[in-house]
């Protein structure tokens, strides 16, 4: 191992995020050292990432076989681990949280992937990041796009514009979202991604939870985030300043390419792996404001995010828990806004919540969920 080699921990290494992850560090053996991985259920993957990549630590929901270089350790003690220099959180839903709160503590870069972590306890995450002056590196292809957007500024920012593909669905009646399957709504027409954030991304629950995880990553208003529809998913996001300009970041829609900068940053590195974009290929670019009464769970995520306090904990719980019962074939399509809906409705808020009263929302929305959606 050189030395000078950054060393990397990747939770959630067995999905989407963290496979494309691992792709970037194994491109370049001499920048980047796997320190550990987490992973899920998929132990026949994690395996064949343990005995490639050789970390020190590794945890996992089930017990395997490793090498005796190898020792099994919990997700905090990972994010934590002295030998780490950079965590990134990978995994899907609540799982984040511990861990990126962990590694923040322990003065680790963060390079955040997960939703969720910002979307439940923004306040405490970026609070805690600015008392321990630790680095939050985004990885959402937005609000990376941000980011590029903002080196080298020192003026703040006057708009933020994220941009959606408007996933399968965008056209589509209520009718006809009604007769949507599963198989419909897996088959994204730009990005690869996982399952989760795949049906986020039919539904547009995705772009909510983008607005909020902007207003706590970059400190703007809720009043000052726009969406527009873009379906070529080119252009990623948009930024304007106090004089009108505007910065936007444009790229071939590939995950390896926000997430090999959260790993180099601040330096950008040659990749013959990634797509070039040729803009003298590009017919056209399209963008359209989109109305959000149109899509209930976008709204809902707006309405959440505006309000604070737990209601944006009650949304992501809700969310997580009608969408595994969508993939399921337990619910229809229609269905995901509607459990959302009628659990927010009967929430009763906390409105600075502690990190205590945030998990005991999840747990109590995952519940009200489960049970509203099982009476139908």
């Amino acid at each position: 191992m050189d030395r000078t080699a950054k060393k990397i921990a990747i939770l959630g290494s067995t999905g989407s995020i963290g496979q494309q992850t691992l792709d970037i560090v194994q491109n370049f053996p001499k920048r980047y050292h796997v320190v550990a991985l987490a992973g899920g259920q998929n132990t026949a993957l994690l395996t064949e990432q343990v005995k490639k990549f050789r970390p020190s630590l590794v945890y996992s929901a089930a017990k395997f076989e490793v090498p005796s270089t190898t020792r099994f350790a919990t997700m905090e003690e990972i994010a934590s681990y002295p030998e780490i220099d950079l965590v990134v959180i990978a995994t899907s839903g609540k799982e984040g949280l511990a861990p990126t709160l962990a590694a923040i503590r322990a003065g680790k870069t963060v390079a955040l992937a997960n939703k969720e972590v910002l979307v439940m306890a923004g306040e405490i995450v970026i609070g805690e990041a600015r008392k321990h002056k630790t680095m939050i590196i985004p990885i959402d292809s937005e609000h990376s796009a941000i980011w590029q957007c903002l080196q080298g500024e020192r003026n703040s920012i006057s708009r933020v514009t994220i941009t959606a593909s408007g996933g399968p669905f965008y056209h589509l009646t209520d009718k006809e979202l009604a007769n949507v399957t599963v198989e419909d709504a897996l088959k994204h027409p730009t990005w690869k991604m996982g399952r989760k954030i795949t049906i986020d991304s039919a539904t547009l629950m995705n772009k909510g939870l983008e607005v909020i995880e902007a207003h706590w990553l970059f400190s703007v208003p809720f009043d000052k985030i726009s969406i527009v529809f873009h379906p070529q998913s080119i252009v990623h996001a948009f930024v304007e300043f106090a004089d009108g300009s505007v910065k936007a970041q444009l790229s071939l829609p590939d995950m390896r390419l926000p997430i090999q900068y959260a790993l180099s940053y601040p330096e950008r590195i040659e990749n013959p792996q990634l797509p070039r974009l040729d803009i003298g290929k590009v017919h056209s670019l399209v963008f359209e404001r989109i109305d959000c009464s149109r899509f209930p769970c976008l709204q809902l995520a707006l309405e959440a995010g505006k309000k604070g306090g737990t209601y944006p904990t009650v949304l992501c719980a809700a969310d997580e828990i009608a969408v595994n019962l969508f993939l399921k074939k337990e619910i229809g399509f229609l269905s995901i806004g509607e459990i959302i809906e009628r659990t927010i409705n009967l929430h009763r808020p906390v409105t600075r919540p502690t990190l205590e009263e945030i998990l005991a929302a999840d747990e109590w929305a995952r519940e009200t969920a489960l049970r509203l959606a099982r009476r139908g």
